[in-house]
């Protein structure tokens, strides 16, 4: 059902608004890591600190993804959306405010509301413009991705621009969430109203926790997120002691997230013509396998493995997004799944990286930890079909 006849309720302006909300919930994020050096040294932090920062997200998307599912159901997508946006907001105001306390505690905040938005979206866009949602999809990954990149490479040019420094570098990101926070108003004033006895309908679905098909598409999303984030947090190291230098690694590792969001445009035309998506998911899943065999048993074509696994990564996070709607039966559900699916894949996305470096740590080699992320990708092949079945939740 559309949310109203009118200019605001056309597809086209949803997603507008679906892309400027996209370009907030990584690029805050990702901004950090090139001026992490700066922010350390200007608060006196241990590099132990400095690696929280990069934790806690990842973190707190798993945490909050269950309540902010809840509280979408109980109070509103649209609105829920917008206290979301105000945190993304708010917080990225409040970690530039210039006390150690304040980049804590806007980190959790900002991280917090991207959370939230993470969960929303996909049954958003599945309750009102399901006719679009691989498109939609597909396209909101795309952008998010782009920012991301954009974020990390201009960071620290941004940051020399100015005696601000690192403050001004990170400040900019307040821009597109202001924009997109204005944006969401036409939307916000039209939103659905709650019925309750509705809800109570649909609340009787079953819960996607206790469902077989919930956990297969909770553990597909998190292996992929796995293998994502451990291959950006260190394929760098890995590559120099392969012999790379650190500038060739950077490059090898941009290549690998432009090939990444590349597939995610690729994967939006095949899922439009696809009933299921055992296929698409299996050869996603095998990219990212075949990727990392690569990685590990002839390292100096480096560039060929990366850019098979970065056609896997990105053509799995489109999927994943997908399958939180395509496997529910409706929007309510779609939020549970949502809630569920990030909550189990950013917990192993933060958990990846430093399993990942504790066995490089215990081994003092690389073996032990590549094979344990080729074991971790094995396992996202054979979950795949499951996972890529065109049923839905009971």
């Amino acid at each position: 059902m559309p949310i109203m006849s009118s200019f605001f309720a056309r597809p086209h302006f949803f997603l507008t608004v679906l892309l400027l909300t996209a370009a907030c919930l990584r690029a805050p994020l990702t901004a950090t890591g090139p001026v992490l050096e700066d922010i350390r040294l200007t608060f006196g932090l241990t590099a132990t600190d400095a690696g929280l920062l990069n934790f806690i997200p990842l973190m707190m998307f798993a945490l909050l993804a269950p309540p902010a599912a809840w509280s979408g159901n109980r109070f509103g997508l649209e609105k829920t959306l917008w206290v979301a946006i105000w945190l993304i907001l708010v917080g990225s105001a409040i970690r530039i405010s210039g006390s150690s306390l304040a980049l804590w505690l806007g980190t959790a905040l900002l991280s917090g509301g991207i959370a939230a938005a993470n969960v929303l979206l996909p049954p958003l866009i599945k309750r009102d413009f399901s006719q679009h949602a691989a498109r939609y999809i597909a396209l909101y990954a795309c952008v998010m991705s782009i920012t991301a990149s954009v974020a990390s490479g201009i960071a620290v040019p941004l940051a020399g621009l100015r005696n601000a420094g690192w403050f001004f570098s990170l400040g900019v990101w307040l821009i597109p969430a202001a924009i997109a926070l204005a944006a969401w108003l036409p939307l916000l004033k039209n939103a659905h109203p709650l019925k309750s006895g509705a809800t109570r309908k649909d609340s009787a679905l079953r819960s996607p926790w206790r469902a077989a098909l919930g956990w297969q598409v909770s553990l597909f999303m998190g292996l992929q997120s796995l293998a994502f984030y451990t291959l950006i947090a260190w394929f760098t190291p890995w590559a120099e002691a392969q012999g790379f230098s650190q500038l060739a690694a950077g490059w090898l590792l941009f290549l690998y997230q432009i090939v990444a969001i590349s597939a995610n445009l690729a994967c939006m035309r095949a899922m439009v013509r696809l009933r299921d998506q055992r296929a698409i998911a299996l050869l996603a899943s095998l990219a990212i396998f075949i990727g990392l065999c690569g990685l590990y048993l002839w390292p100096p074509l480096a560039i060929l493995w990366l850019t098979l696994a970065g056609l896997g990564a990105g053509a799995s996070l489109v999927i994943s997004l997908s399958l939180f709607g395509l496997r529910a039966g409706n929007h309510y559900q779609a939020s549970r799944l949502s809630g569920m699916a990030q909550c189990v894949g950013y917990g192993l996305a933060a958990l990846g990286p430093l399993f990942f470096g504790l066995l490089h740590q215990r081994f003092d080699n690389w073996t032990a930890p590549l094979l344990f992320l080729i074991a971790l990708s094995l396992l996202q092949v054979a979950i795949a079909p499951l996972a890529g079945r065109n049923k839905v939740i009971g």
